[in-house]
Parts: structure tokens; C-alpha cells; sequence
């Protein structure tokens, strides 16, 4: 029997979503699309089929969470796709209660509200979905997948700021995030390994590189260590947001005048490749423009040795590198990102084959190297449905 799950992806201003059949013995996904520019003067909904077919494609406008919802199901209402029998959302944060998918209740949207000021740029708009959707199809059943929980496998000793122990208990520790995403590529290496030619070792580093990015290390498929923290601020440098900072620098901003939402806007929506560049934060754009702009190629060059840093670290922290694994949007598609990062680290055991990193393939290192590097797209819509699927339908 199929079960048809509605995955629900949220953005700032945009919304993705696909519809998955789900059962014992497959997985298929029957339709994705989106809802681009919510809140603007011109929003975009379209969808597509299995097989690429465009469905819909239409302009229309969106003013909230409910508006939108509302005009989802209704798009959805074809002869040719079954309706969902339940609902599966991406949720930013999970805060420290939350260590797994849960079905969503009363007490878990209260719980998400006040964990508002860990995610602001995210849980807000994740929340009005929740609530557009109970109100639309008040009888689907909701499952919330935190990106947080993946994490929860890490030691103490990793998740702990080097703070006075009340703040532990308060909440405040590295929670990582872009979990669903470290889920799925694990259980892609989980069935490359059992084939007799790709066998995968057990010390594992997965770089996620997108607008916003991270990195996790993996030893026999239990993250030990992630590079973003308490917010998705923290880590190496993204498409908008900072990273890490040193302490004294906020410090510094505050006493020239700067407050809460000033530095809120400055880290997460002005720094990082924009920040630098003073051009974009998509890396398409700036690869295009990097040969004629200096600070371009400044923004590139940091970004890439940021994630040198974290992966050298990494490799300290698991003892050895066996399998390095590039995905998200960048990971996925810039080849001379994935070389750049790649550039002296052979020490590592890292040598890339630059032909197969040109082609996107699925292993770009060189035959002599002695860590295999991936390239694995990623697909956190698969590890909803997966969620959702078996605990909104397990009675």
C-alpha cells in the first residue's frame, strides 16, 4: 500500500514541496514544485511531475502563510496526483527537548514559539505553515523533522560552549544543523558500502555547501562534530552570514552603537560571500565574475579556506580522513570550488582527479588517493517523507 506524503520545505520568502509515494518496498516521488516571492507584489507557483512535465506554472499573488497554503492544495487537486494523507515539514531547530521527528501537537507548536529567538530567520515562518495547514486540512496528520536532531549523537564534550554550566542547563550548546541533509547522504554511503568496489570507511567528513553551509564529522555513521552551533550563524563563512566571529568583536559593535537587530541583520543577511564580494551571495555569479574582481576573488578564496580549516580540524578530531563527501548546491555543482577546497591537503590523503571534478561525477578523487571524495546530491525532501511515513501512519 502507498502512503502519499506532502513535503514542506519553508524559505524566507519561498516555499518547496513535493509529494512522495511512500511504502515497504518503494520510494517515488510524484510531483515537486514551488511557491517563489511569498509577500512580494508577483509570487510564482509551480509544479512538475515525475518525469520533469510542467503542470502548472502561474503568477499570482500571496500575502501570508495562509494564502499560500490555501492555493498548494488547491494546485494539488489533479486527477493525475493523489492527495496527501499526510504533511511533513523541515524545521529549522528543534531546541534541546527535541531529538527526533515528532507528529505535531498543541504543546509542540507552544514549544516552537519559544524557541523563536534561536532560529529567527527560519522557526517564525515554519510555525505559520504548521498553523495554515491544521487550518486548511485540519485532519492530515503534521510531522515536524528537525535539522537539529541528527546531532543529538555527538559527545558532550563537542556540543558544550566553554561557559559556566548554568548556561548548559539553560539551553545554550552547539546544536548543528542541515541535519536531514547529513541523514540522507549517510544512507546513500550506507548502500555504496555494501558493494564489494565502494567500500566506505568509517571516518567520514560531509561538507554541505549552499547559501548556507556546514560541515559534519562522522565516524561509524554517529556525528562526532559540526560546524555551525547554537544558530545556523555560526561555522565558516555562507552565501549572507558571517560564521564565527571573535566575541570581542560584538563586543565592539555593540559599544559603537549597533543593537540586537542591527547585528542580527549585519551577520546573517550583509556578510559572508555578499559581505565580502559587495557583489552576490550566489556562487554561480561571483565564479563568473572572479577573474575581474578583486574582491570577488577575496570572498571565493576565504570561503574556501574556511572549510579547509574546519576539514583539517575535523580530520584531527576523527583520527583520519576515509571518505570526504560534497553536497548542497554548491557542493554539488562547483567544480572549482570542490578544487579549490581541495588544493593542498593531500596530507590528508586528499587528491582529486580534476577531469571527474569537471564532469560533477560521482568519485573525483584520484585513483591514488587514499581518502575517497563523493559527490552525493542531497535530497532532505526523501528523509521527510521517510519520517513522516512512519510515524504519522505507524497506527
Amino acid at each position: 500500500m502507498e502512503n502519499i506524503v506532502l513535503c514542506l520545505n519553508a524559505g524566507s520568502s519561498s516555499l518547496k514541496f513535493a509529494l512522495y509515494a511512500i511504502s515497504k518496498l518503494a520510494e517515488k516521488k510524484i510531483a515537486e514544485g514551488a511557491i517563489e516571492g511569498v509577500g512580494q507584489p508577483s509570487a510564482r507557483l509551480w509544479i512538475r511531475d515525475s518525469h520533469g512535465d510542467l503542470l502548472e506554472d502561474r503568477k499570482t499573488k500571496f500575502s501570508d502563510a495562509h494564502e499560500t497554503i490555501g492555493a498548494l492544495f488547491s494546485a494539488l487537486e489533479r486527477p493525475e496526483l493523489s492527495p496527501p494523507v499526510a504533511v511533513g515539514h523541515r524545521v529549522v531547530h528543534g531546541g534541546m527537548n527535541y531529538t527526533g521527528p515528532q507528529k505535531i501537537t498543541a504543546q509542540l507548536q507552544e514549544d516552537l514559539q519559544a524557541l523563536v529567538p534561536l532560529a529567527p530567520l527560519h522557526l517564525p515562518g515554519q510555525i505559520e505553515l504548521i498553523e495554515a495547514v491544521r487550518k486548511w486540512r485540519p485532519s492530515l496528520p503534521q510531522v515536524a523533522c528537525f535539522d537539529t536532531a541528527f546531532h543529538f549523537g555527538m559527545p558532550e564534550v563537542a556540543r558544550r560552549f566553554p561557559l559556566p554550566h548554568s548556561f548548559w542547563e539553560q539551553g545554550v550548546r552547539r546544536y548543528g544543523f542541515h541535519g536531514l541533509s547529513y541523514e540522507y547522504v549517510l544512507s546513500v554511503l550506507e548502500k555504496q558500502s555494501e558493494k564489494p568496489s565502494q567500500k566506505t570507511g568509517s571516518r567520514t567528513i560531509i561538507a554541505h555547501l549552499g547559501n548556507g553551509a556546514s560541515m559534519a564529522a562522522v565516524r561509524d555513521g554517529i556525528p562526532v562534530d559540526t560546524s555551525m552551533g547554537m544558530t545556523p550563524t555560526g561555522g565558516f563563512m555562507m552565501g549572507t552570514r558571517s560564521g564565527d566571529l571573535d566575541p570581542g568583536l560584538v563586543l565592539y559593535l555593540l559599544r559603537s552603537g549597533y543593537d540586537a537587530r542591527g547585528l542580527d541583520d549585519l551577520f546573517n543577511h550583509q556578510s559572508g560571500l555578499l559581505g565580502v564580494s559587495g557583489l552576490s551571495a550566489d556562487m554561480k555569479t561571483l565564479l563568473e565574475k572572479r577573474s575581474s574582481n578583486p574582491h570577488v576573488d577575496q570572498a571565493i578564496a576565504m570561503f574556501c579556506r574556511g572549510i579547509r580549516k574546519f576539514l583539517g580540524a575535523f580530520a584531527t578530531v576523527l583520527g583520519g580522513l576515509d571518505t570526504l563527501v560534497f553536497t548542497g548546491g554548491i557542493g554539488e555543482h562547483a567544480a572549482p570550488v570542490r578544487q579549490e577546497i581541495c588544493t593542498d591537503i593531500e596530507f590528508l590523503g586528499v587528491v582529486l582527479d580534476p577531469s571527474q571534478n569537471e564532469k560533477h561525477a560521482a568519485i573525483i578523487s584520484a585513483p591514488e588517493s587514499r581518502c575517497t571524495v563523493r559527490v552525493i546530491p542531497t535530497n532532505e525532501d526523501l528523509m521527510i517523507a521517510r519520517h513522516t511515513a512512519k510515524i504519522a501512519l505507524s497506527n
